[in-house]
């Protein structure tokens, strides 16, 4: 008789097998199998089968990382190649607040603001009330009757403690230190252990994620995730590690926090405990909180599919940095504000810089990395990078993506156009939020953009969406300076006539009017020169200054010789800025190396044309309302003021003719520094 296959997962299918191997059984050769009992016991083990084949396929997905679902499972299979999954972050306020003490009876010398709870918000944010807490004391002065407790960081949530005691048997057990509280912040982690409970001096353990440099006398504990998101403390075993004697006793505090919802909240009322030097509490005096950052920060535990990239990827470094793959895995370990990061060498360059590894990375609060952590970054990145090794680490640079969509919609279906532009503007911001569009090396597919709108809603019947890239250059005020723009892009060049670059206003020492930035191309149609205009007369725009820089159109690349910015008509969180953009050759477009690419709504438009072919009010089409599908609008990007006093000049409209070619030749000094766009 032939086997019975129970690889198969479908009912039916395990049943006809079954009665495919009782049918060459001589017993039951000539048996009704439909039409008898013997069907229903047929079916109970088919039934049988079914679940165990099911379980048991169930249980080897499970034994894999790649093919895990379970969080207990992924974690255990990342704690074996020793990676511990980042744990819910508390978000972090700076508040500043004093205490006046001229009418104490008791003139106290310093004050000190205990650990635990301080502020709670004031007021209700959103349908919580949220506390904040301090991990450790702060102390202070007392300088003419006033304490200030200036910058103080807040941790949102609820501060707690945990007590272990070693075991005393001899040989002692195998002992486990588990945190029983969910949500815990590893960050806040406070470790002492004392020689009994009744011991008044303690000593303090620190966190180690790895062996290296770990001695026999070295205080230190490990971390790993358990089951249903808890941690469990692991200490040395005298020769990784200071062990731990019998009755000592461990000390444990800690911040359990609600992650991303406690984010931004700036309003607080005191909710703390202050003590002075004397050990009285004090409870006047006390003035109202000044917020100096509102809460950021706040994030939830690493999820199951982070978990699953980046372990491998430690594991594979080896707590070393050879590739750009172990950059790209060990900097979030190191630095976990960590959203996004590049990282590639300089051999990559044109021309190549060897011994180079460039990074660029995006924190999850911010536009740039501040560069003190920098700093730190470099001198933590030498630990395990390969000598000879230069790490460089880049601010960020944006690529915007501008979406202009016009939008067709067929009246007989929609109430009105407000209520259809609105959901199709709420599916563009939730594109433009997804992980498919803010990282390196995304790419905008514009495809998919134009899924997104004709699937807004059903009166939508097509849409015609004009793409343009941006960059957004820092200048270096009131000095001389060149700058170099990448958009790792190629340009289309929509007007041989020139004005297919444009930017937004700024000012340059000897020009009084604001001037912007355009561009001329040569006859190889793949290079040109880029020339300053003013929109001072209503007419006609003047061009003011020629050959200030160069543009390759092929590498999308933009240089500008050396010149004296003096001021931007724009600025980005008080930093000035001058915007510039081109249509892109073609719509989809890539974040190239260190561009991180974002979808810039606040830019882009919506417009809602009515399709009366559709709505069968125009059945001939005779008053179809026809859409470009390439840019043609302002030669430059001005602010509200300068629209309300300059005409909006067509880009197809004005060229650049000998006539209005004012020269006043390039008067600029060389320059002292170099910069480029974020």
């Amino acid at each position: 008789m032939a086997l019975v296959n129970f690889t198969d997962l479908d009912f039916d299918q395990i049943k006809t097998s079954l009665t495919d191997y009782l049918r060459e059984n001589s017993n039951f050769t000539d048996y009704d199998f439909e039409g008898s009992n013997l069907s229903n016991i047929i079916d109970v083990l088919a039934y049988n089968t079914y679940i165990s084949s099911y379980n048991a396929n169930m249980i080897s997905n499970e034994v894999f990382i790649d093919s895990a679902t379970l969080r207990e499972n992924v974690v255990a299979l990342a704690r074996n190649i020793g990676y511990t999954p980042r744990s819910r972050t508390a978000a972090k306020a700076i508040i500043s607040f004093y205490v006046d003490t001229t009418g104490f009876t008791t003139k106290p010398v310093t004050l000190t603001l205990k650990k635990g709870i301080v502020a709670t918000s004031s007021s209700v944010f959103g349908s919580e009330s949220y506390s904040f807490s301090i991990p450790s004391d702060i102390t202070v002065p007392v300088v003419d009757g006033i304490a200030t407790f200036s910058n103080v960081t807040i941790y949102e949530g609820t501060f707690l403690t945990s007590n272990f005691t070693v075991s005393s048997n001899t040989p002692a057990p195998p002992s486990r230190y588990i945190l029983e509280n969910e949500n815990i912040d590893t960050s806040t982690l406070e470790v002492t252990v004392r020689d009994t409970e009744s011991s008044t001096s303690s000593k303090k353990y620190v966190f180690s994620d790895t062996l290296l440099e770990v001695t026999s006398t070295s205080r230190v504990y490990f971390l790993q995730e358990i089951e249903d998101q808890r941690y469990e403390l692991i200490f040395g075993d005298g020769i990784f590690g200071e062990k731990l004697k019998a009755l000592n006793y461990i000390e444990v505090s800690y911040i359990t926090s609600s992650g991303e919802a406690g984010n931004g909240i700036s309003s607080f009322s005191f909710n703390g405990r202050i003590g002075d030097n004397n050990n009285n509490l004090v409870s006047s005096g006390i003035s109202l909180f000044s917020t100096v950052n509102e809460s950021v920060g706040g994030k939830e535990i690493e999820s199951v599919d982070s978990v699953k990239r980046f372990a491998p990827k430690i594991y594979s470094a080896y707590n070393r940095a050879v590739t750009a793959g172990d950059y790209e895995a060990l900097i979030p370990k190191i630095y976990p504000e960590t959203e996004s990061v590049s990282v590639f060498g300089g051999e990559e360059l044109n021309p190549p810089q060897y011994g180079k590894v460039f990074i660029t990375i995006k924190p999850f609060y911010g536009p740039f990395v501040p560069d003190s952590i920098k700093n730190n970054l470099k001198t933590m990145l030498r630990k395990y990078s390969v000598a000879g090794i230069v790490c460089e680490i880049q601010d960020l640079k944006y690529l915007y993506i501008e979406a202009h969509v016009n939008a067709y919609y067929n009246p007989s279906l929609a109430s009105n156009a407000d209520s259809v532009k609105a959901v199709v503007t709420n599916n563009i911001n939730t594109y433009a939020d997804s992980s498919e569009m803010n990282k390196y090396g995304a790419k905008f597919k514009y495809s998919k953009f134009q899924a997104v709108v004709d699937n807004s809603n059903d009166s939508i019947t097509s849409n015609i969406t004009k793409v343009e890239i941006r960059r957004d250059m820092r200048p270096v005020l009131n000095s001389n300076a060149e700058y170099e723009l990448c958009f790792g892009n190629q340009f289309y060049i929509k007007n041989n006539n020139g004005y297919n670059i444009k930017s937004s206003g700024f000012n340059i020492f000897g020009i009084a009017d604001t001037v912007f930035l355009s561009d001329f191309p040569n006859e190889d149609r793949r290079t040109g020169n880029l020339f300053l205009f003013t929109l001072s007369s209503r007419a006609n725009p003047t061009v003011v200054s020629n050959n200030v820089g160069t543009i390759d159109y092929g590498k999308g690349e933009i240089l500008i010789k050396p010149i004296n910015i003096t001021g931007t008509s724009k600025q980005v969180q008080n930093i000035p800025i001058i915007e510039i953009s081109g249509c892109p050759e073609s719509n989809d477009v890539i974040g190239l190396q260190d561009l991180y690419l974002q979808l810039d709504v606040s830019t882009s438009t919506v417009d809602m044309v009515a399709d009366n072919v559709a709505s069968g009010d125009n059945s001939s089409g005779t008053l179809y309302t026809a859409t470009s599908s390439y840019m043609v609008g302002d030669i430059a990007r001005l602010t509200e003021s300068e629209r309300a006093n300059t005409s909006l000049l067509s880009s197809d409209t004005y060229v650049v003719g000998s006539s209005n070619l004012e020269l006043l030749g390039d008067s600029n000094p060389t320059p002292t520094s170099t910069t480029s766009g974020y």
